[in-house]
């Protein structure tokens, strides 16, 4: 059996845990991205982020992305200065948009804006703040079909358009509106994540890749953790298998084997914080090839539970 098949087998189990990004199984606060006008040392490398969502090939009714706090200025947001930046989302749909190789690099570069632009909107400092705005309605059918998702794939890009301060935000894929109500069977993923880590010492922050039959090695890689705690990776064969963490405004990585207990499952990586400090961070992960690999905000397959091996020894007394 393919890879992918044992994927989207695996997504299938997902049930409605619900669309928000970050979830909670991730306890991550909110996504970041910087107007670019900012110093990368915030903690923003590239100041966009690209996000996916696949909505299960079943379902049929409309769907909305629904964007928390997308203005940037006011109570979730982090100020450089007098607010003075702008901040794009864009949703994309249609052949390519999830396919194309650009759409999947870790850089804005070339045609990451793939496939067919849904809807768009840029958001100035005092609108929306602590507010849901909603894009959509969307027909499933305009998100690109996808046979290894088993499901239509949808992106949203948000664009650091001008300005130096950082934008915090949610999304959440509903089936209204004006609440947020789950897509049964639905998921997102990314393969570069900026992030705010909760302001809390001794908080665990999680990232779930998973991991196909066709990997042997992954290396992770993250971008301005300031030296601020752990990176430790746990697997159903692996128990706090320890990462290289990052300094202020620096990029550190280390290659970690995969072994085929860890085939087909989710890792989760765990990113510790000693502090009660204000961090944001960039991650992700690549493998053998040097190709990203997707984060899923719902593990797909749950997240892992470390398999104790007990090796149980008799001693021969001669009877």
């Amino acid at each position: 059996m393919k890879a992918t098949l044992v994927l989207l087998m695996a997504l299938s189990l997902n049930i409605a845990l619900g669309q928000m990004v970050p979830s909670e199984s991730e306890q991550i606060t909110h996504l970041v991205t910087f107007g670019p006008e900012c110093s990368k040392s915030w903690g923003d490398d590239d100041y966009s982020q690209v996000f996916f969502f696949v909505v299960p090939e079943s379902f049929t009714k409309p769907i909305y992305i629904r964007v928390f706090d997308p203005d940037i200025g006011g109570e979730h947001d982090e100020p450089n200065g007098a607010w003075n930046t702008s901040m794009k989302f864009a949703v994309y749909g249609g052949n390519g948009a999830h396919s194309h190789p650009d759409a999947k690099s870790i850089d804005p570069v070339g045609n990451y804006k793939s496939g067919l632009l849904l809807d768009s909107k840029v958001f100035l400092s005092g609108s929306y703040d602590n507010e849901w705005y909603t894009f959509g309605p969307f027909n499933p059918l305009e998100g690109e079909s996808s046979e290894e998702l088993k499901g239509r794939v949808f992106k949203i890009v948000a664009d650091g358009i001008s300005g130096d301060d950082g934008n915090l935000y949610k999304y959440f894929l509903s089936t209204q509106p004006t609440a947020n109500k789950s897509v049964e069977g639905a998921n997102a993923f990314t393969y570069e994540y900026s992030f705010r880590l909760p302001e809390k010492a001794n908080s665990v922050a999680h990232l779930y890749p998973f991991i196909d039959k066709s990997v042997v090695s992954i290396t992770q890689h993250n971008f301005d953790f300031d030296n601020e705690g752990s990176i430790l990776i746990y697997s159903v064969a692996k128990n706090h298998h320890k990462g290289k963490s990052s300094g202020d405004s620096d990029w550190q990585s280390s290659k970690h084997e995969i072994v085929d207990e860890e085939k087909n499952t989710t890792v989760d990586i765990q990113i510790t914080k000693k502090s009660n400090s204000r961090n944001d961070m960039v991650c992700y992960i690549t493998n053998q090839y040097d190709e990203a690999m997707a984060f899923f905000s719902v593990p797909v397959g749950g997240p892992p539970r470390f398999k104790y091996k007990v090796n149980v020894r008799y001693k021969n007394d001669g009877k």
